[in-house]
């Protein structure tokens, strides 16, 4: 029996047996287990790749640190060039204007792709993380899947939001925060109907991780030092230090990219990059991959270990050398992830995200305990601090920043200050940056889905949707004798677009404007389209024109027909009744 009989022999019993409430869940449920799988999956290719290098490397990891980097780029560059044939995608954005203009619709490669391009990256040297690949991974899982169970869009979109929760949730083993991602940067309604599903997605997620890793975590921390009121001056400053730190983040993401621009190849921005992390992870170590291990020696107290071997060991017993280190791991880490990804190299922001706040946070509370003013404070909270205030700030997911840390690390005695950076970070950016990475571009581009339900109810619609082209098409030269006779009588309509030659719109004529000459035979001759025609209030650009600014265009001019031009060229006309019955109804299916 083929998959096709077997999948429609499931679609029939489906419909016979199982309510459309009670199959969401069964298919939360399978794509939070498939979403583990892809996350253990991508985690032990990556592991797999660092303990081979580990055992080839004949001198030590520092010395061969200018050539693995450039080696994993090149090795992700011949895929992409002769395997895959499709470029490198950012995985969260791209997952976000699917949702927006593809009806959450991804590619069966997107699954694969993200396994094997993102490993290579990082097990290579490369400065990212693999969250944001195994996000991408399992979201393709859970699209495809609901294609193949004929799954409609809103509920789509709902199955690719439990596939980004479980997969959250079995990196980290934090069902809570997973939740909150789902909610928050994919801009899911928090509804009975939505929470449900995303719960079961992230506890059938955390139990396939349980099952394959056991109870091991990724930070092994936990938090024994109270809040103490007196320390809250200290959260407020390291909340306003993680809210400087995200936008500089930010500009250097955006910076670094703009700069790798001026290379017209590849193949010169392979070698530029691989170069450039090679000679940043040989003075600072730390860079190298995603970063855990790193975290947790500074969780520890170990710093020495979390530093690594540098050139400048033999001065490490001077706290304030250590310090310097880590405000250059602090600065740098957003330098070589940018240059990882801007070099043609596969990962996530979100990894490098925590271990710049955690570097941050570890100065912070390094400089209060050696400033010589004799306070004291947990290094190590400060630490675990440091990395939400960066969530919070560069993700503008404050509420997952929280969640997160708290979870992992069982520091729930951490609310309090937690909340007061992560508070600090997230106004401080805001008010700084409108758009994080993941939505800068599909802002720009009208294709972001935000809470607001008005302007997501835009962002989904199509233009296409709306444009008419009934429309008969007259030309400035003809009399209007043949406008009569060629247009006018053989339309329905009370406009007519008028072009040239070339296609190109050069006005229009209503039937208004000619109502009191149309039957003086006299002029039918004598006068022209020309000379009745005048320019539409506005014009609506289909390449770049959103739905917004449609919306914006209408309420500025009052008109109730603009013109669509296409390619330069006149493409049909959009009237304000059909735009709003084609928002009236994206509505109600939005709503409901």
């Amino acid at each position: 029996m083929s998959i096709q009989n077997v999948i429609k022999r499931l679609l029939v019993l489906r419909y016979k047996y199982i309510s459309q409430k009670n199959f969401v869940f069964l298919l939360a449920m399978l794509i939070g287990l498939l979403s583990g799988l892809v996350s253990v999956t991508i985690k032990n290719i990556t592991y797999g790749i660092e303990w081979m290098l580990d055992h080839l490397a004949i001198v030590s990891r520092n010395s061969i640190y200018f050539i693995l980097p450039v080696i994993g780029l090149w090795l992700v560059y011949l895929f992409v060039k002769y395997v895959s044939k499709q470029k490198v995608e950012h995985a969260i954005p791209s997952i976000l204007f699917s949702l927006s203009k593809k009806n959450g619709l991804l590619k069966r490669s997107k699954i694969y792709l993200p396994l094997i391009t993102a490993p290579i990256t990082a097990g290579f040297g490369g400065s990212v993380g693999l969250l944001g690949p195994a996000i991408a991974s399992a979201s393709a899982v859970s699209s495809n899947i609901s294609q193949l169970f004929h799954v409609d869009r809103k509920t789509r979109t709902l199955l690719i939001g439990c596939a980004a929760a479980g997969a959250i949730a079995s990196i980290f083993q934090s069902p809570i925060a997973a939740i909150i991602f789902a909610i928050e940067v994919f801009s899911l309604d928090l509804t009975f109907a939505s929470l449900l599903p995303l719960l079961i997605a992230s506890v059938s997620s955390v139990l396939t991780s349980y099952f394959f890793v056991g109870n091991s975590v990724l930070f092994t921390y936990n938090v024994t030092t109270p809040f103490e009121l007196r320390d809250t001056l200290f959260f407020i400053i390291l909340g306003i230090g993680t809210g400087i730190a995200s936008i500089y983040f930010s500009k250097i993401y955006f910076a670094v990219y703009k700069f790798f621009e001026r290379f017209k190849t590849s193949g010169q921005k392979l070698i530029v990059g691989g170069l450039a992390i090679g000679i940043m992870l040989y003075f600072i170590p730390p860079l190298y991959g995603e970063g855990f291990g790193f975290i947790n020696d500074l969780l520890d107290g170990n710093h020495l270990h979390a530093l690594g071997k540098t050139p400048f060991d033999d001065y490490l017993d001077n706290i304030w050398v250590v310090i310097a280190l880590l405000i250059g791991i602090t600065i740098f880490k957003a330098v070589a992830m940018s240059t990882t990804f801007a070099a043609g190299g596969a990962g996530g922001i979100i990894i490098p995200t925590m271990v710049m706040g955690s570097a941050l946070g570890n100065v912070v509370a390094k400089i209060i305990n050696n400033i010589g003013l004799g306070f004291q404070v947990s290094e190590s909270s400060f630490t675990l601090i440091g990395m939400a205030g960066l969530i919070a700030g560069v993700l503008h997911a404050p509420l997952t920043a929280i969640f997160l840390i708290a979870e992992i690390t069982g520091g729930y005695q951490l609310f309090v200050p937690l909340m007061i950076t992560v508070s600090m970070s997230f106004i401080i950016t805001k008010n700084a940056i409108d758009h994080t990475i993941y939505t800068k571009e599909l802002a720009e581009k009208g294709a972001l889905l935000t809470h607001n339900k008005d302007q997501s109810v835009l962002t989904l619609m199509r233009l296409d949707s709306v444009v008419e082209q009934d429309f008969t098409v007259l030309y400035p030269e003809m009399s209007l004798g043949e406008m009569l006779h060629q247009g006018v009588a053989k339309s329905s309509r009370n406009l007519f677009p008028v072009v040239d030659e070339k296609q190109q719109m050069v006005g229009v004529i209503l039937l208004d404007n000619i109502r009191d000459v149309m039957f003086d035979q006299t002029l039918y001759e004598s006068t022209t389209v020309e000379t009745f025609m005048h320019n539409p209030p506005e014009h609506i650009y289909y390449e770049t024109d959103s739905m917004k600014m449609v919306m914006k265009k209408f309420q500025d001019t009052g008109a109730w027909n603009l013109p669509v031009i296409k390619d330069g060229i006149y493409y049909g006309f959009v009237s304000k009744s059909k735009l709003l019955t084609a928002y009236r109804r994206e509505l109600i299916n939005f709503t409901t």
